[in-house]
């Protein structure tokens, strides 16, 4: 089996997830990196790297569907937010690779956070409103300003007052302002078939983030979470993986929705680690296999520290 990881970057944890579920399954995998650069460490622990061009290169998706044939590649895994959209509306010119993303309607409506919080809201869920004019505002304060697309938590920020949202308005390019949510902020990592029926929902508590990648997180087993995101990927049908960003109102026992990464998110080698193998999962998926949803699968409590290590490349 063949798979091909797109932007692989620094996701040597997802790598190794899925090195590990090979080993665990006894199946023979090779694993292919697709970068920009040939720095990016974690080609360093991929069975086969290729250089790529750029996400915005017209060139970028007719490179990938000519490799990914010569190769004979089984499944593309992107994990970055900037080509979603080009491999999701492209997915179907990959003759013999299964592109592990969800359908075009849907990861569109994730790539726009406008559209995120309707979507929410049509499913029932309750999501902070959104609206993209400073002159249109009138959710109070503390507020939150962000870029309609962005990742990462590039230019997003909690803003106390008029002045200092009219301050960072000018700064953020494309914005939307919504009233910030308080209380303890939750991933979850969610992983279906490729029919989008659940296997994994894994709720978890992000404890410590920086640049908006997880550093320290507890896998936290919250029923409420558990059926509120059911009932979002009963009309969502994600393939593969998706990860959910929520606020929970402790007090108000109110869960406020804030995104969906149609993606493997930064720290989904964590709920992999505690035991919703979702690695493993979509291997098997691959080989033909039927599977069926596995309630709390995670380790309920158990709590991740991340660090940085570095790898010589050359």
């Amino acid at each position: 089996m063949k798979i091909l990881f797109t932007s692989v970057g620094r996701r040597v944890e997802l790598v190794q997830a899925f090195k590990n579920a090979a080993d665990k399954l006894n199946a023979e995998l090779l694993i292919y990196g697709a970068d920009i650069s040939d720095t990016a460490p974690a080609l360093m622990f991929c069975d086969e790297s290729v250089i790529v061009p750029r996400i915005s290169d017209p060139d970028y998706i007719p490179f990938l569907i000519s490799f990914c044939e010569e190769e004979n590649i089984d499944a593309l895994i992107p994990t970055i937010d900037t080509d979603l959209l080009l491999l999701s509306n492209s997915k179907d010119k990959f003759k013999n690779t299964r592109v592990i993303i969800s359908a075009p309607d849907k990861v569109a409506l994730c790539r726009d956070k406008r559209f995120t919080a309707d979507y929410f809201n049509s499913v029932g869920l309750l999501s902070p409103k959104p609206v993209d004019d400073i002159n249109d505002y009138d959710g109070g304060f503390p507020a939150f300003i962000k870029p309609k697309d962005g990742s990462s938590s590039i230019n997003a920020f909690k803003v106390n007052n008029m002045e200092e949202l009219i301050a960072y308005a000018r700064q953020v390019p494309d914005y939307i302002i919504q009233p910030f949510a308080s209380g303890t902020e939750y991933t979850v990592d969610i992983f279906c078939d490729f029919d989008g029926n659940p296997i994994y929902i894994t709720p978890r508590i992000r404890m410590q983030v920086r640049e908006g990648e997880v550093l320290k997180t507890r896998i936290s087993q919250n029923e409420q979470i558990i059926d509120e995101m059911k009932a979002l990927v009963a009309d969502y049908k994600p393939c593969g993986q998706i990860t959910v960003q929520l606020i929970r109102d402790e007090k108000a026992d109110r869960d406020y929705y804030i995104e969906i990464n149609p993606r493997y998110g930064g720290g989904a080698p964590l709920s992999i680690k505690a035991g919703a193998d979702s690695a493993e999962a979509l291997i098997r998926l691959l080989n033909g296999e039927s599977l069926t949803y596995q309630d709390k699968a995670a380790i309920d409590g158990a709590v991740y520290s991340r660090f940085d290590q570095s790898v010589r490349i050359e």
